[in-house]
This record gives C-alpha cells, structure tokens and sequence, in this order.
C-alpha cells in the first residue's frame, strides 16, 4: 500500500524560488547562505505582512501569503540589507522613525541592486535623501513626513526589524559579523566585474576564500609587508599542506612559498595575522640568523618575537594558541634563545615547526639570486613607504632590526672607540706660569707659560673593568677586547684603570696602567662565574669615582646583576647573549 503523497504548497514553493533568486545575486549570496529562513505557522502574522527579520540572523515569512519568486526575492533581499547594513541595534529597538529610515535605504539600495519585482503597495517614489540612515532619522525626528513610512515589509508601517542579540558562534562558521561579510562579498563582486571586464575568465560561482583574501590585503594595502607577500607563493591546497604536516601555516624561504592550511578555519583577520608573522620570518632572515643553534628553539624564540610586534602593531587578530608573553616583550630573539635553552625539553614541545629550514648547504650555492638580500631589500623599501606615508604604528624593535638589517653591521672595536668618545671629552690644556717654559732659561728676562693638562681633569678620567677569567672565553678574543681597551684608553687620556678579576669569587687588582691590562690577565678557578660580587667590590669601594663607567667582559651571566645605576657596557662574544635586556650597549665580540 502506497503512502500518501505530500500535497505540493505552491506558496512554499515561490517562496524558495524567491530565495534562489537571491542566491544568484553575488553580493547578497553569502548572506542568504548564512541567514534562516522561515515559511511556516509557528509565529503568529497579520493578513497583510510580509515578512520580518531578526538580529540573529532569522527571517520569518508570512506564510500564507501568495506571491510572485520575483516578489519574495525583493522582501528577503530588504531583510538581508537589514543585516548587511547594521541597522538592528539595541538602542534603537522599537523606534519608528528610525526603522522607516533604514527602510527607505534598503529600498535605495534595492533600486540599485535591481533584485526581484517590489510588491504592489512597496513600489513607492523613493525620497530623495534617502542614502544615510543618521542623517535620515535627524531629519524625520524634525520633519516626520508619512511618504517616508511605505516600505517597511510588514503591514501599517510596523517594524520589520527587531533585535535578539548577536548569533551565536556557529561551529562551522564561527562568529557572524553581517557588515564584514557584505563588505567582503562587495569585494569579491567588483572583483569578479574587473576581471571580466579584463577578460580574465574566472569559474562560475568560485568564492575568494578568507586566506587569499588576507593575502591580497597585504599586497594592496600594506606596503610594510606587500614587497615581501609578492615574492612568495601561497599554496593553501588541503592535501599539500596536510601532507607537509603543517597544522596552521609554514614558510620555505628557499623554496618561495608560504604555506597555509585552510582546516585551520581561521578568520579573514586571523589569516592576516599569521600570513604577517611568516612574511616577518623571512624577511628578518631567521633562517640565516640560525647559526649552530638548535633549529627548533630558535623557532620557538623568534615566534615570540614576532607575535609580540604584531600584537603591538594591531595587526589583524591573534588566533588562540600562538605564543606570547608579556614578560619578553622588549628582547630580541638571540636573549629569548638563551633564556629558552634553560629549559630545553618543556620549549620544544611548543614549537609549531613553522620555519622549513633548507638542506645545510642550500646557501652555498651560487645558483640563486641571493634570497636574503632580496628579502631584506623588499622589507626596507616597505619601511621606507610605510614611514613616509604614515601608515600605521610600528614599534621600535621591528623598526630596529629592519634597519640592521638592511646595512652591514659596524665592527664591534668601532663601537667601543665611540663608547669612549662620549665619556671622555679631549683634555684642552691650558696655560700656566706656576711650570715654566723649557725656552725661559734661554730668555731668563721674559716669563713664558707653558701648556698643561689640569690635574684635577686628569685624576676623575677612569673606569672600571670586571673581567670574567674563568677561562671559558676564547683566548683570541679576550686579547682582542683587552688590547682595544687598552689602546682607546691611551688615546683619550685614561692612564689608570680600576681591575677586578672575576670566576667563582672576586679578585680585586686595583688600580693599573691601561697599557698593562693586556698583559696581566690570569685564569683563576675555572669553576663557574659570579659577577654580581666583583660589581658589589667596585660599588662599595671608596677610591673608585661613583660616576665612573664599568665594562664587563665575559661569555656567561647567569643572573639578572644589580649595577646600581651605574654607567655600564657589555662586551661578550658573538653567538652568546644576555639573559636580560641590559640598559647599556652590548658590543658583540668577534
């Protein structure tokens, strides 16, 4: 026995062609696909509505209303603008006069659009302010014209709109902004016109995802980082990316690409934010600034770096799970580098691999154009762009690095001469009778001055060393620093130094000539290094000036030193940094 057969509902049905008009329509598409339609009797409908919208995104029709497809495609496409526009707000819940303003703009907006065929008693002459919503309820609030109350969707001029609070997030889509996503099939509308226009041929129907859009963002609007995003592929094809193992997004500098992997179902500005910290990974070079570190750490290291500039610069929105802390903001990945090796198993567990390091000797070869100049080339000319027209903020240690990178690095001995320079000025000497002349005994009857340096100037020019012996520096390189100093030392006047030797405990050799520092150093203990007392040595000691500045050489500082405001600098070799930012300069020895 043969079940009944559903009568067909010829209403039903004109409503859904009506709602598959609306889908032809490239601009209202995405929202159609996002909104909930309703045909049916479980709200309550006078005779004469049509149908009404809510701030969820819900739209209920009158279902017994007879209509044309063309009919129900017009009112759904009001309900939609509604939504595309932002005109449901909660403080404007039940105001007529500013309904009828955001229906007379829906209805301009519709003339233009030229979707469906508007009912008999919607086809109204359009007034001619009818553009800005503001603007219109300022005017109806003093005015007040009835013409303007003929196209809201339901019967006698009632609200068509009402609000229910935000859409909730939706596990596919996640949260619903109804103006980005009208903004964005905007785009995607007039972009689709000018490629036609062009004759670029595109497939019916094919949606720029969020990933290209973020891609395309940076290549228009964001010169900073445009020169880099136009020399990199982007390849978010699902099967690569998840072959690769790559959970979020990844780059290859040697290859050219950045990888994106589309499950990740980020948002359009969350794609922005991570397309942002690849492009900074190769355009800061971290791949080559790798050295003999361990590749995985100093992933984690520069993660840290980068997201902490973006958060700074408001760039798109932080996706959850990404690595920051606060407390590092301000250090460079070398320091964070160091701070992270203490402990080494708990870091590599967060790194997200995003770096595809090359083969070892992938820069050796001489079959490329040089990657890295070219990298460090297109991120300059950004900064240059971005600072000229005023394009946002930037904070000062990405501005820093861009720049150090984009000329080669000033020798560490040329630094130092500098420090020097700024603490101590050339003596003048002066002329004095109480010292005469060497010519008075030739000419006893004339008096002649002779020219003197002030003692006083003389006995105040000093500074103090902290040296750390315990041998774990290399040779070469504590002679190179202790014969720079010592040479500098002479040339400005300093003839006395204030020494302390440091490894396990303190060795205080007090004051000696410059010119016999590098000759007098000893390996004391070799059992560790311990600053914080030889500084304490120097602070409390009585013959040493408290405006004198101090230098600190050593390979290895364990802990945060308290130097008592004291005027300081670093020397350390390359490859070694501190596990804090020092207020004084750090001159990297090499």
């Amino acid at each position: 026995m043969k079940g009944k057969q559903k009568k067909p509902n010829p209403a039903q049905e004109a409503f859904q062609a009506g709602e598959g008009l609306v889908k032809q329509n490239p601009v209202l598409r995405p929202l159609m696909e996002r909104a909930v339609t309703h045909f049916d009797d479980s709200y309550p409908m006078a005779r004469e509505d049509w149908i009404w919208v809510a701030s969820n995104g819900q739209i209920y029709a009158n279902s017994h209303r007879r209509a044309a497809p063309q009919e129900w495609a017009y009112v759904i496409a009001h309900c939609l603008l509604h939504l595309a526009l932002g005109h449901i707000r909660e403080d404007r819940e039940g105001d007529p006069l500013w309904n009828a303003a955001c229906d007379c703009v829906c209805a301009r907006y519709l003339a233009d659009l030229r979707i469906g065929a508007p009912p008999g008693e919607l086809d109204n002459p359009l007034p001619p302010n009818a553009r800005e919503e503001e603007s219109l309820y300022r005017w109806l609030k003093e005015h007040s014209d009835p013409a303007y109350f003929h196209f809201s969707t339901m019967s006698g001029g009632r609200a068509d709109m009402l609000w229910r609070g935000e859409r909730p997030t939706d596990w596919w889509y996640g949260s619903t902004d109804w103006r980005q996503l009208f903004a964005e099939s905007l785009r995607d509308a007039l972009r689709a016109a000018v490629d036609y226009a062009g004759g670029v041929r595109t497939e019916p129907g094919k949606k720029t995802g969020p990933i290209r859009r973020a891609q395309e963002w940076f290549l228009s609007s964001y010169p900073l980082l445009g020169g880099v995003a136009s020399g990199f592929q982007l390849v978010d094809d699902p099967s690569a990316v998840q072959r690769m193992g790559i959970s979020v997004a990844a780059v290859s500098v040697h290859m050219r690409e950045i990888y994106a992997n589309p499950a990740a179902r980020l948002t359009e500005q969350e794609w922005r934010f991570v397309l942002a910290h690849e492009y900074l990974h190769a355009a800061l070079c971290h791949e080559q600034r790798l050295g003999k570190r361990d590749p995985e750490l100093w992933n984690v290291a520069c993660d840290y770096v980068i997201n902490q500039w973006l958060r700074d610069m408001e760039m798109g929105s932080m996706p959850e799970g990404v690595l920051y802390d606060a407390e590092l903001n301000g250090l460079s990945a070398e320091s964070i580098y160091d701070l992270l090796a203490a402990n080494l198993r708990k870091y590599r567990r967060m790194a997200r691999h995003d770096i595809l390091f090359g083969p070892p000797d992938w820069q050796g070869s001489r079959d490329f154009v040089d990657l890295d100049a070219w990298c460090r080339s297109a991120i300059q000319r950004g900064l240059d762009y971005h600072q000229a027209h005023g394009r946002g903020y930037l904070p000062a240690g990405l501005v820093e690095e861009i720049r150090a990178l984009s000329q080669p690095p000033i020798p560490w001995d040329v630094k130092l001469a500098r420090w020097f320079d700024e603490r101590f000025e050339p003596l003048e000497k002066h002329r004095t009778y109480t010292r005469l002349s060497r010519r008075q005994s030739s000419t006893p009857d004339i008096p002649r001055p002779s020219w003197r340096y002030e003692e006083q100037a003389r006995a105040g020019r000093t500074f103090g060393v902290l040296l750390d012996t315990s041998g774990s520096m290399d040779r070469s390189l504590l002679a190179a620093a202790l014969g720079s100093i010592a040479s500098y030392s002479a040339a400005r006047d300093v003839n006395r130094v204030r020494v302390v030797f440091c490894d396990a405990a303190p060795y205080d050799q007090g004051y000696m000539e410059a010119a016999d520092i590098a000759g007098s150093v000893k390996v004391r203990g070799r059992g560790g290094t311990v600053l914080q007392p030889g500084v304490e040595l120097l602070e409390q000691a009585s013959d040493f000036p408290k405006e004198a500045p101090l230098l600190i050489i050593t390979d290895c500082v364990c802990d945060r030193l308290n130097l008592f405001g004291r005027d300081h600098a670093f020397l350390v070799p390359r490859g070694k940094s501190l596990p804090f930012p020092p207020k004084g300069p750090v001159f990297y020895l090499e």
